[in-house]
């Protein structure tokens, strides 16, 4: 790995973290966006990560569990892995279906807090509000992003 790959590598890494992930679950997969060939080893990746097989392991089994990176079928009995196109949709498409119950769940709150209680009402349902707009917004943007990949390359939108 060149300087210029190890500073996007760990760049990605501090991305990750502000996602919820770990720093070497970044690595990981940044590593997988722009390695060559596009599917490694454990052993490689750890090579390249400087991190132990059994972290890459552990960490690549994450990252295969939310679809962000799949295992590739090799002559050889080592596991390889690559990133999935789509991965990140993937990923919002998981956090967007989680919104539904936490709106089911202010409305259960709402049930519970009476009109005799009007701040406590007005914060669940400015809270239920949100999550409710996020949720219907979220698909919307999602309907938007595979228009926008389905544009031909030369369109101004710049998508495909």
């Amino acid at each position: 790995m060149d300087p210029r790959e190890s500073e996007f590598v760990d760049r990605m890494g501090l991305v990750m973290e502000r996602f919820g992930g770990t720093r070497t679950m970044g690595r990981l997969y940044a590593w997988l966006l722009i390695c060559d060939p596009p599917h490694q080893s454990l052993a490689e990746l750890a090579a390249q990560l400087g991190v132990s097989k059994t972290a890459i392991s552990t960490i690549a089994r994450q990252l295969e569990a939310v679809s962000m990176i799949e295992r590739v079928p090799t002559s050889r009995r080592e596991h390889h892995y690559q990133v999935i196109h789509g991965g990140w949709e993937q990923v919002m498409r998981v956090q967007l279906a989680a919104l539904q119950p936490a709106v089911e769940t202010l409305d259960f709150g709402l049930s519970v807090v009476g009109d005799d209680r009007p701040e406590q009402r007005a914060r669940l349902e400015d809270t239920r509000e949100f999550f409710a707009f996020t949720a219907l917004d979220g698909e919307r943007l999602l309907q938007r992003w595979q228009d926008y990949r389905e544009k031909p390359a030369d369109d101004d939108g710049g998508g495909g």
